[in-house]
């Protein structure tokens, strides 16, 4: 697990499952446009927070790519799901930016909500065949533009889900 500190917020990457992370106060859902149950993070985050989580996110949707919105966190450990559509790869364009939008926009809902830590997972890497190498690399550096503007966001953890993607995280992360 690689940590590092930039402008007093803390980063970090590791291996887990998003819906088990007891110490953060928002996960983030890789959320479809309905906002309902599906595969990946968001069958993962429903089935944990339980009929609640799709029940409110009604009345949100649908979503753009990416849009982000914000719900209870239900029967999850976390206070906040935060919903944001990542880009199908080679269907929403332009891809680079829609993800950017994913991370920023999710980042300022936090701030606005006066969230202290995140939880995220690699959005649109999944089933909406972003490649991972790329895609963290527009993390990255929205995340570092972004950082300096932040007031109440100080913890945000990357939650992967094997150690080849970990292994591209970190990379990008020693590189900030």
């Amino acid at each position: 697990m690689v940590k590092k500190i930039l402008f007093g917020i803390t980063l970090e990457c590791l291996v887990g499952d998003i819906a088990d992370q007891k110490d953060i106060t928002a996960v983030v859902n890789a959320a479809n446009a309905q906002l309902r149950t599906g595969g990946g993070v968001a069958g993962a985050l429903h089935r944990a927070a339980g009929p609640g989580l799709e029940e409110e996110g009604r009345d949100l949707a649908p979503i753009k790519p990416g849009q982000a919105v914000i719900t209870g966190g239900h029967n999850l450990p976390n206070r906040y799901v935060i919903h944001c559509l990542g880009p199908v790869y080679g269907i929403d364009s332009p891809e680079d930016i829609l993800l950017a939008d994913c991370y920023r926009n999710t980042l300022l809902l936090a701030d606005q909500h006066r969230i202290d830590s995140l939880a995220f997972p690699a959005i649109s890497t999944g089933i909406f065949g972003y490649p991972v190498e790329e895609a963290t690399q527009v993390v990255f550096h929205t995340i570092k533009k972004i950082l300096p503007g932040l007031t109440h966001v100080k913890y945000i953890r990357f939650v992967l889900y094997d150690q080849s993607m970990l292994t591209v995280y970190e990379k990008y992360l020693e590189k900030l």
